[in-house]
């Protein structure tokens, strides 16, 4: 049985890393490179390093914050924001990423997938799902949450299995910052529907939080950043917290 995954989030905004409230009024929560050697310490399974401006300013991920942050890391890296082409992430692999994430671009060029994942393999690829309630549905939104799409979630991530991701990292956007707890309903839908692991991410405000995740729906990851960030939960009292609970977690 797989084991169960807390994953840390540094959402980059100009090169510092920053938190809002459902994708919108961003704080800025530190230096990225700081955070990511504190995360290393503290035991976290993973990073997710999201460049959350780049599609909107039409430029490429900060390839050289990459690499000073996976010069800190041992842990898996995952990288996203502005990838749109299999040069892209040759660039972000070559400066320390083990993962990419797409998002935006895979929505407009579904194909993107299939390339990427023939081309380096389909545990590299994870697909973010930025997604929202909209009038009585899930709706998929791009370009850091500024935009709707007309594509239900759960239609999107079928087809994103279809194209081989290896991962899919869901991010509920009426959670996002909220600390009101991980979107359930949602989260089960998706992690029931799919057959590669899902992170669930949105909400986390509480220890409380990760358990009932973990036990409600079939994820394999939970990820989160401001309750971290600002110390509120540090990730040793977390993982203990979970075990006492008898969560599977690394």
């Amino acid at each position: 049985m797989l084991k169960n995954r807390i994953i840390p989030c540094l959402d980059i905004k100009d090169g510092t890393t920053v938190k809002g409230v459902n994708f919108v009024d961003l704080k800025d929560a530190g230096n990225p490179i700081e955070l990511a050697k504190r995360y290393e310490d503290e035991g976290a399974d993973e990073l997710v390093f999201l460049d959350i401006t780049a599609t909107v300013e039409e430029r490429k991920t900060f390839a050289e914050l990459v690499k000073k942050i996976s010069e800190v890391l041992s842990i898996p890296f995952t990288v996203g924001g502005g990838i749109s082409t299999v040069e892209d992430v040759r660039i972000l692999l070559n400066a320390g990423a083990d993962k990419i994430s797409v998002n935006s671009s895979a929505v407009k060029n579904p194909n993107l997938i299939k390339e990427l994942t023939e081309e380096f393999g389909s545990q590299c690829v994870v697909v973010a799902v930025d997604t929202r309630f909209v009038d009585g549905k899930d709706i998929v939104h791009v370009k850091g949450g500024r935009e709707a799409t007309e594509i239900e979630t759960l239609d999107w991530v079928k087809r994103i299995v279809e194209l081989g991701a290896g991962e899919i990292l869901l991010t509920s956007m009426d959670g996002d910052g909220t600390k009101n707890g991980f979107d359930i309903r949602i989260t089960k839908m998706v992690s029931d529907t799919v057959n590669i692991p899902v992170i669930a991410s949105g909400g986390a405000g509480k220890e409380e939080d990760f358990v009932e995740v973990f036990n409600e729906t079939k994820v394999t990851a939970a990820l989160a950043a401001s309750i971290f960030h600002f110390g509120e939960i540090p990730i040793p009292q977390l993982k203990s917290y979970l075990k006492q609970k008898n969560i599977n977690i690394r």
